[in-house]
């Protein structure tokens, strides 16, 4: 029911931005809480961001607080990430996510991901 789609990862020297999309298909979208997570190698999956269906309520881990930005157009079926002051651990997979709950940073809560796009930071 849901598609998701990222883009916008890449290679960044560290102490720059980059600005993540997630591009989302179906019609019900405006009603999910939608987050995204990150992958490093070797390591697990973990939550970065989520925001409520409005827009109005987001929630960040603590080691993107202040750098990151997560917002959402709904008109545009689209989810967004703004990462700035970018550092060496920020490289992973990033990946958005859709859940039918609340807002969320469990990622078994979640129905729908994407595929992911690459984030490296360089030194």
């Amino acid at each position: 029911q849901v598609q998701l789609v990222e883009s916008g990862g890449g290679v960044v020297q560290a102490g720059g931005s980059l600005r993540l999309s997630c591009a989302a298909s179906g019609r019900t979208f405006s009603t999910y809480a939608m987050g995204w997570f990150r992958q490093a190698p070797g390591k697990e999956r973990e939550f970065v961001a989520v925001i409520n269906w409005s827009g109005e309520t987001t929630y960040y881990t603590d080691s993107v607080k202040g750098r990151f930005t997560i917002s959402r157009d709904n008109a545009k079926n689209t989810l967004y990430l703004q990462m700035n002051s970018l550092k060496l651990e920020d490289t992973a997979v990033y990946y958005c996510a859709v859940t039918k709950a609340l807002s969320t940073d469990v990622a078994d809560w979640y129905d729908y991901w994407g595929l992911g796009t690459q984030v490296t930071v360089s030194s």
